[in-house]
């Protein structure tokens, strides 16, 4: 399945939008109804930045193979078939609260950020894995898990993530995200299934052998 990235970045997307619409401190600020304009943003903060939006930047910055996850063996979806394993992957995204600053309270655009990041971290600790009627887009309805777990970065493996996007460090942590896996467009391989056995062949035991 070629969507699997899209796919996981989409369910990350609105597991995020809906609790922060759902919590009653942030929903004014999330829900469109209440004249909320903040979003959760698949752009990088420098997009955010520069196209004038607030809410969350959840940037998919690395994709990686899982190496822990290589052995899996081929499915037999049939007796005669043959389907190989997907390719399994991790991905790295980079949550990020994008609040412009308030020139008449500047304090108040910082405290909100680390509002916005706290209620992420809370997301992710409470719920860790998203699976069932959460996943959204080519995972609607399949019985796939997303894993999301909190990855510790040291200071200058995230000033190299920085770096790249050739802007000023935020408030930001990074987040390690398994399940979008990468299916084979080739057909399943067709096989024979074994009918019967024939025992021709025995294991001698050597005399006086234990």
């Amino acid at each position: 399945m070629h969507t699997a990235l899209r796919a996981t970045s989409r369910t990350l997307q609105t597991y995020l939008l809906h609790g922060m619409a759902d919590d009653p401190d942030l929903r004014v600020l999330f829900d469109p109804m209440l004249g909320g304009t903040m979003t959760i943003s698949l752009n990088t903060p420098r997009e955010m930045r520069e196209n004038n939006l607030q809410g969350v930047s959840l940037w998919l910055y690395r994709v990686e193979r899982d190496d822990q996850r290589l052995n899996v063996p081929p499915s037999r979806p049939t007796p005669n078939q043959l389907v190989r394993a997907p390719l399994p992957m991790r991905l790295h995204y980079l949550v990020t609260p994008f609040v412009p600053i308030d020139q008449a309270n500047p304090e108040s655009s910082a405290a909100r950020e680390q509002e916005l990041l706290g209620k992420v971290l809370q997301m992710v600790h409470q719920s860790p894995i998203i699976r069932g009627a959460t996943l959204t887009d080519t995972l609607t309805g399949s019985d796939g898990q997303v894993v999301v777990r909190l990855e510790s970065m040291s200071l200058e493996e995230i000033t190299r993530v920085w770096a790249a996007l050739q802007a000023q460090y935020q408030l930001s942590v990074s987040f390690e995200v398994t399940l979008a896996l990468i299916t084979s467009r080739s057909e399943p391989e067709r096989v024979t299934p074994v009918s019967s056995v024939e025992s021709q062949y025995a294991l001698k035991v050597a005399d006086g052998a234990p």
